[in-house]
């Protein structure tokens, strides 16, 4: 794991730390449910902080004799469990917002409230996007969730500042709870979402088909001297591709030159995914002929000459 993801992982923890005491403290002087249920949503934030240090730290650990594949797997685990402590926090908030809606009360200061609340918002905004965007650059599911999650939370909070201002200018205490509601409906949403994703990770969900028809296209240039490519597989573990395929060859080409064939694909499908692990089943030209009248249906089938 590179320094910089491990040290964002870190500080995510910090950050988070200091956002939950804002946000408490906007809760303290304002008694606002609304403020209140933001506050318990970042308490969450501080959980998916850990959770996430530990799944980029597994998420890096080389492969070894019992994960030959290594464990990039770890980050779509945690995205998941973290999805689900979504989702029950939005069940909690939830619940005490119907108790607040049922039981209204005045605020005490809610501009003091509003103002702790939209500075704790501009911290979270501002965390979020370099998460997000260190997330992309490393392929990092873990930050991206948690980059996600917290930017979730910028956008309710300033609902919140909006909404809670209101209050004291209409006097509709029913505001309150009402925004509570919405803010765990938010939550809701981005745990399902959270969880939605990273379960494409864990079931090896094929990349999107612009890049597999850039890697057929790699393998037409490259494959020079070969005579089919077909069976194309591929799949994604955090910043790692999986590649592989049948690679047809001449029934008197030498080992020598189809490894000389399979060494230039090679290369080349890894300079332009980068981390990748591929594999290449050669066959020569009698067999997959006998496969092929046999009934053997092969896939995505690519003619090289």
């Amino acid at each position: 794991m590179t320094p910089l993801r491990q040290n964002i992982a870190r500080l995510s923890i910090l950050i988070s730390l200091i956002v939950l005491a804002i946000k408490y403290s906007a809760y303290y002087v304002s008694h606002s449910s609304a403020l209140l249920a933001d506050a318990i949503e970042t308490i969450l934030n501080v959980i998916a902080a850990i959770g996430t240090l530990w799944a980029v730290n597994i998420a890096a650990q080389p492969a070894d004799e019992n994960h030959p594949y290594g464990h990039g797997k770890a980050e779509y685990l945690w995205a998941i469990i973290e999805g689900i402590l979504v989702v029950l926090t939005a069940i909690g908030i939830f619940l005490i917002a119907c108790y607040d809606f049922l039981h209204p009360s005045s605020l005490k200061e809610p501009f003091i409230g509003v103002f702790l609340n939209a500075f704790a918002g501009m911290v979270n905004f501002i965390w979020a996007r370099i998460m997000i965007i260190i997330g992309r650059k490393y392929d990092s599911q873990a930050l991206l969730s948690a980059g996600a999650h917290v930017q979730s939370d910028v956008w309710a909070s300033l609902a919140l500042v909006i909404g809670v201002s209101l209050i004291p200018l209409l006097h509709w205490l029913w505001i309150d709870p009402l925004l509570s509601i919405l803010v765990a409906l938010n939550v809701l949403w981005t745990g399902f979402g959270m969880m939605r994703h990273s379960m494409k990770g864990l079931m090896d969900e094929a990349p999107a088909p612009e890049l597999i028809e850039k890697v057929f296209k790699i393998i037409t240039e490259k494959g020079e001297g070969a005579l089919e490519a077909h069976d194309l597989r591929m799949r994604k573990v955090g910043a790692l591709y999986f590649v592989e395929f049948h690679l047809v060859v001449d029934d008197h080409m030498s080992i020598t030159e189809a490894h000389d064939i399979c060494d230039h694909i090679e290369s080349a499908i890894r300079k332009y995914l980068g981390s990748a692990s591929i594999h290449i089943h050669v066959e020569p030209e009698k067999i997959a002929k006998e496969e092929h009248l046999s009934g053997h249906k092969h896939r995505n089938v690519l003619t090289l000459s």
